[in-house]
């Protein structure tokens, strides 16, 4: 395949796309296939000769799609969304077609540069403060991971980077158990441990107890370990919980340590100011995350970390030797020294298509519409009999149960066998529940009430 090719098949990939959203209602969401039923369609061994173009796409089209879940399909209601607005998609074939590698600014300067100007442009479509500065990831668990490495760092004035952990005091951090698991993972890859992550206890709201931590900082600088840093959270995967950012920062503020904010989904609602509520006090924060991919129509992926100063974590994650030295400039911004890995790439491109694509009023249509779709669906769920709405909705998420646990759990499983829509589950105060989670781009109020429909026609009376 050369490049002539490319051009005839990257048109009819063109059409293909387009008589696949076309008809993603008329599919079922979760992909109905077996494990290993993918692998037993394929060849034990690769080809030794090249092969055409058009066996490989019918090859293409007949094992792949029907394998799929169908992530942009309408009616996908479950986890969080990851979206791809038409305009992000056009944004990534611009971008694997250039295949640049962005480590440093002078291996691609469009890449850094509009990368920063994409940084400023959501830092205040957010509604954050200018002091903020930022960077681009591949997800919130890298950020995340980012951030609990400098609250390592700092806490050992630097000193873990060379010396290693061994001789280093025990360090704690502090989040609570409403936050994502990917603070878990960073406790253990930073190696700090699972065991020094303090869940802090949360109030009625859900919401981390300031004075609870207040008290547990206090209890271990008496136990004489060395607390590290605080991450709190918006939007919680669970349920959708977020912490009392403000007060929470205040009491890491008065201890000293270093801060950070997971709102990975719901950062992307803070577009809409009267949503900003939920992250009051949030300028105070050291470090926050939020994935434009999941709620803004950026494609997977594309995670935004904000900086109140970028200094502490460069010093932790930069490593720059002769071969990456950028001869006869004065100091430019290389963003590989503001995050784990050395290459990167070029996802600003796709945040430029998609704001200008629907700019910021069309985006927060969308976002006040999942959220108003929800209520109301929510509404009708609760008017169900043997339907219990177990948490209400926050933002555009909520959870509900049907009768027991084993009852609420064959529900889910009949209704993702069935396939018109996908809905998951986690565990609430110990409670088996569904989760519903409405933000799809392109879904419409009809999909979002069509979840009333199936889990009313296959719900069967509760024990």
């Amino acid at each position: 395949m050369n490049h002539d090719d490319l051009r005839d098949w990257a048109k009819r990939a063109a059409d293909w796309v387009h008589g696949y959203y076309a008809s993603l209602r008329d599919h079922p969401v979760r992909a109905q296939v077996q494990p290993g039923e993918v692998a037993a369609q394929l060849p034990d061994t690769a080809p030794e000769a090249a092969e055409p173009m058009e066996a490989i796409f019918a090859d293409f089209e007949a094992i792949v799609p029907g394998a799929m879940t169908h992530w942009q399909h309408p009616r996908f209601f479950a986890y969080f969304p990851a979206n791809a607005a038409p305009a992000s998609i056009l944004a990534e074939q611009l971008t694997a077609a250039m295949a640049a590698q962005g480590m440093l600014w002078q291996t691609s300067p469009a890449a850094t540069e509009i990368e920063q100007v994409m940084i400023r442009w959501l830092r205040d479509a957010l509604g954050l403060a200018p002091h903020f500065t930022g960077t681009i990831h591949d997800s919130a668990t890298t950020a995340t991971l980012c951030a609990v490495l400098t609250m390592r760092e700092r806490a050992l004035g630097w000193e873990g980077l060379d010396k290693g952990l061994s001789t280093s005091p025990r360090l704690r951090l502090y989040a609570s158990n409403q936050g994502h698991s990917s603070i878990d993972k960073a406790a253990r890859l930073a190696g700090i441990g699972q065991a020094n992550l303090v869940k802090v206890p949360t109030d009625k709201t859900l919401s981390m107890d300031p004075w609870a931590l207040d008290e547990a900082i206090r209890a271990d600088i008496a136990n004489g370990y060395t607390p590290a840093g605080v991450i709190l959270s918006v939007g919680g995967t669970g349920v959708g919980a977020s912490d009392r950012i403000g007060p929470c920062l205040a009491v890491a503020r008065a201890h000293g340590l270093y801060t950070h904010v997971d709102a990975a989904w719901a950062g992307s609602a803070m577009i809409c100011p009267e949503f900003r509520p939920l992250w009051q006090g949030v300028d105070g924060a050291d470090s926050i995350v939020f994935n434009p991919h999941k709620w803004l129509g950026a494609q997977f992926d594309c995670a935004v970390q904000f900086l109140a100063d970028p200094t502490p974590q460069v010093r932790t994650l930069g490593l720059r030797p002769d071969y990456l030295e950028t001869l006869g400039t004065s100091e430019i911004t290389n963003f590989n020294e503001w995050t784990v890995p050395l290459g990167r790439r070029f996802r600003a491109l796709k945040l430029w298509f998609v704001l200008r694509a629907y700019g910021l009023e069309g985006l927060r249509s969308r976002i006040r519409n999942h959220v108003a779709w929800a209520e109301e669906l929510c509404e009708a769920i609760a008017a169900l009999p043997g339907f219990e709405i177990v948490t209400p909705p926050a933002l555009s998420l909520f959870t509900f149960r049907y009768g027991d646990d084993a009852a609420t759990e064959a529900l889910l499983t009949r209704i993702n066998d069935d396939g018109r829509i996908y809905l998951t589950q986690t565990r609430h105060d110990g409670q088996f529940v569904i989760r519903v989670q409405v933000g799809q781009f392109d879904c419409t109020r009809e999909d979002v009430m069509s979840v009333l429909d199936v889990v009313r026609e296959l719900a069967s009376p509760p024990p």
